[in-house]
C-alpha cells in the first residue's frame, strides 16, 4: 500500500483535497494512505511518504523540499485541479509519479 503526503502551509487547505482523493481512490479500488501535512513536518514526512505532492501556494519551497526529500518524488498540485479539488486527476498525478 502506497503513503501519498499532500503538503501545504499549515496542512489544512489540502485536507479537502485528501478527502476527494480517498473518495477517487475508493471508487476504483487502489489502496493507499493519503495524509495532509504543513511543509514544517517534512522531516517526519519522508520516513514514511511514497510520493510527496504540494499546493501551488508553496510550490516556491519545491526545490528546497526535494533537497530534503531525496529519493522521493515530489511535484506541485497542478492548479486547475487543486482549484476545482479533482480528487480523481491529483489521484492520477500522484500515481504517475510513482510509476503506476
Amino acid at each position: 500500500m502506497k503513503n501519498i503526503a499532500l503538503m501545504c502551509s499549515q496542512g489544512m487547505s489540502t485536507s479537502m483535497m485528501v478527502q476527494r482523493m480517498q473518495e477517487a481512490a475508493a471508487t476504483e479500488g487502489y489502496e493507499c494512505t493519503i495524509e495532509a501535512y504543513s511543509v514544517s513536518e517534512v522531516d517526519e514526512v519522508k520516513k514514511i511518504a511514497d510520493v510527496i505532492l504540494l499546493g501551488p501556494q508553496v510550490r516556491f519551497q519545491l526545490k528546497k523540499l526535494q533537497d530534503k526529500c531525496p529519493g522521493i518524488p515530489m511535484e506541485v498540485i497542478d492548479q486547475m485541479n487543486y482549484g476545482m479539488m479533482n480528487g480523481q486527476k491529483v489521484l492520477a498525478q500522484a500515481k504517475k509519479l510513482l510509476g503506476e
